[in-house]
């Protein structure tokens, strides 16, 4: 009677318990943290991370502290602070140091490193580096550092003196006059960086503690040089670099190594064809014995948009041609984070894999692949040192934390994020999987409402993830849990194009943009009305980038859409040539616009530019001013055509801003925008009927 009378009372707790939970709001973002750069102590006793949350009285993304846990979760704690992010924490090889890099007040102005002593005391800026560090590694010893460092903007030489037009003599200013911007390069601007200017290269440099000086590792002065890894006793570091005639037009990389001393010469280990370190390459990993190298091997630039990595080993002294690991191959999957076991018999990888990704242990002298980790599952490796593995991850209903890795099972080491989680009562996502008109299986994933009633159809938004080489999987996503706070059922559909389900599937699409996705896009609208759970008369689409361009597509192709909203997207395909980042792709894979074929292919893929007059979904259109990846204009364009056109439209271009939207009260206002927009023409059943006809291909 007693264990009855117990378990009443449990599930009675329990009730309320879920009765006082409340949906997701937008004040909620100001209280998610994000916790990264998870880098475990050499005696894999102590992990130390980098923890984040949004900063509203000062409008910004927040400031990143570092944080100390025990590798058993225990002696949580804060061990650096002030006004400004601390990031990148970093182990010394005894364990007696932790290196992190700040823009905090110090001797040097600017981004440099900081060493902070564990027995007690208070960091100490290390270096004073006039450049911009862009990656660091200990030498095994403990008595260098190997750091990347980028040349300063010879136009901003000193990157926190003030920069506004006035203060740099722009329009109305009072000093000298900004210098013009000279452009010579073939690949000549990227989002965030602005425009690349020729002559400014980043190269490797080994910075000696006991001097406190920072001399270069190599000689030359051509090319970049990135991604330092010292061999196992400190004599060598590989790095990638890319010595083609014209790196710009060719951005594959090779494997390099040099003595670890300053003015070494370099050697090259993989050849120019090999595309090492290309895509999410990363750096090369040495084997324990020192012998070998594994790394990733990207493929032809004609396929940049859709490459899969391949995990590729190489002689460390470059006696033999590269290989690539044929069980990894079998997989047809992407991978990432290679690490060699403690035997060297086998390599730890990372695979994304249709919704999951996990870790796989793959043979280097045959056999197959052996998955660690049953789907679904999201797990993304971020350090190791002897027992101690520490990954991030998350899933639909968990934001993602800091995990220990026991024998391949997940052990919470972070619980930033319980509290909110606790309070959240969040919608139901399951895996579904549909039939396009053309055959294709296509996957993807379907959250239900909050508090959905079985039967119950309701209004549904298809979310179309960008990329196209991306995939929505298992993890938590802010904005599919506020949508389905309020009322909505949201599906993300693996659109042909995507990662995770082999090479074949990600290249289906190149020079083809607007086709086979809009079929698999169209099969999972179908599909969740045949399930009885999409209303067919409130139905909502909506991306960012290329799901943006999707986006485009599906309202210029379907006209059972009553409300989208599209942000940094294209129109006019080909005036984009030379505006944006991706010349390479426009010149491999479409063509140059001055030849039939790539001017026919610029005209195909603009269609819903040039067929603005089948759209009848009222849209609203977002852009970052400064968007160097997809440029305003391609919202511009959209919108100035649905204007024309009497269509109901909005464009709200968001000031200073990048691709990505990062001040916080700018994420806020595209929220709010988003959910008004759809609720207008959603909420209700009398939504106006469109009269175009699906477009013909």
């Amino acid at each position: 009677m007693r264990n009855r009378t117990l378990l009443f009372v449990l599930i009675c707790a329990s009730t309320v318990a879920a009765q006082s939970r409340r949906t997701l709001s937008l004040d909620d973002l100001a209280r998610f943290k994000d916790v990264r750069d998870a880098q475990c102590s050499p005696d894999g006793k102590t992990v130390a991370y980098d923890m984040s949350q949004i900063d509203v009285k000062n409008d910004r993304a927040g400031n990143s502290h570092i944080w100390m846990i025990g590798y058993d979760g225990s002696g949580n704690r804060q061990v650096t602070s002030s006004d400004q992010s601390e990031n990148s924490p970093r182990w010394s090889p005894d364990g007696k140091y932790l290196a992190f890099t700040s823009t905090r007040p110090g001797p040097a102005r600017g981004n440099q490193i900081w060493l902070l002593p564990l027995n007690g005391g208070e960091a100490l800026q290390l270096t004073d580096i006039k450049g911009r560090i862009q990656s660091y590694e200990w030498s095994p010893d403990g008595k260098r550092i190997a750091i990347v460092i980028g040349d300063p903007d010879p136009n901003n030489p000193d990157p926190d003196a003030n920069d506004t037009p006035a203060a740099n003599g722009g329009r109305g200013g009072r000093g000298p006059a900004p210098k013009p911007i000279v452009i010579d390069r073939y690949h000549y601007k990227q989002d965030v960086q602005g425009y690349l200017l020729s002559g400014r290269h980043s190269f490797i440099y080994l910075f000696d503690l006991a001097t406190k000086k920072s001399e270069r590792l190599t000689t030359q002065t051509k090319w970049d040089e990135g991604a330092p890894s010292w061999s196992p006793d400190g004599k060598w570091i590989a790095f990638s670099s890319n010595h083609v005639a014209d790196p710009d037009r060719d951005p594959g990389g090779q494997l390099y190594i040099a003595e670890a001393k300053p003015g070494s010469t370099e050697k090259e280990i993989t050849p120019m064809d090999v595309h090492a370190g290309g895509g999410r390459g990363g750096r090369a990993e040495w084997s324990p014995d020192g012998k070998w190298l594994v790394f990733m091997a990207g493929e032809d630039k004609k396929w940049g948009a859709y490459s899969q990595e391949h995990i590729a080993i190489v002689p460390a002294d470059g006696s033999a041609a590269p290989t690539l690991v044929k069980a990894a191959m079998d997989m047809d999957r992407g991978f990432n984070s290679p690490r060699w076991t403690s035997d060297g018999k086998a390599i730890i990888a990372y695979v994304t894999d249709d919704r999951s990704h996990y870790p796989v242990r793959i043979p280097v002298s045959g056999g197959a692949a052996e998955p660690l980790m049953s789907k679904p599952v999201v797990v993304n490796f971020s350090s190791s040192a002897g027992a101690c593995t520490v990954v991030t991850s998350g899933n639909d209903t968990q934001h993602a934390e800091i995990y220990a890795l026991d024998n391949w099972r997940l052990r919470q080491l972070t619980h930033a994020n319980d509290e909110v989680m606790a309070d959240l009562e969040l919608g139901k996502t399951e895996e579904v999987s549909f039939k396009a008109s053309d055959g294709n299986e296509v996957h993807g994933l379907l959250t239900y409402p909050v508090g959905y009633q079985a039967g119950t159809k309701v209004p549904l938004l298809l979310r179309i993830h960008g990329g196209p080489k991306g995939q929505d999987a298992h993890g938590f996503s802010f904005e599919t849990q506020f949508f389905a706070a309020h009322g909505y059922a949201v599906l993300r559909m693996n659109y042909r194009g995507s990662d995770g389900r082999g090479s074949k599937y990600q290249k289906a699409i190149a020079a083809d943009w607007g086709d086979l996705e809009v079929k698999d896009l169209e099969a999972g609208v179908n599909g969740a009305i045949a399930m009885g759970v999409a209303d067919p008369e409130r139905l909502g689409v909506g991306g960012w980038s290329y799901g943006g361009i999707l986006t485009d597509y599906m309202i210029a192709s379907d006209p059972r859409f009553k409300a989208a909203t599209s942000g940094a997207g294209t129109a006019f395909t080909v005036s984009f040539y030379g505006t944006d980042q991706y010349i390479i792709q426009y010149d491999n894979e479409i063509g140059p616009p001055w030849t039939k074929q790539g001017w026919d292919t610029y005209v195909k893929i603009s269609y819903p530019f040039l067929h603005a007059d089948r759209i009848k979904t009222p849209t609203i259109f977002f852009g970052g001013e400064q968007d160097f990846n997809v440029p305003v204009q391609g919202g511009q364009q959209m919108y100035q055509a649905l204007r024309s056109l009497g269509i109901d439209t909005q464009l709200i271009i968001y000031p200073g801003e990048h691709h990505g939207i990062s001040r916080p009260s700018f994420v806020r206002d595209r929220y709010e925008r988003y959910l008004a927009w759809y609720d207008k023409y959603l909420m209700h059943k009398n939504t106006t009927p469109a009269s175009t006809s699906a477009r013909e291909r």
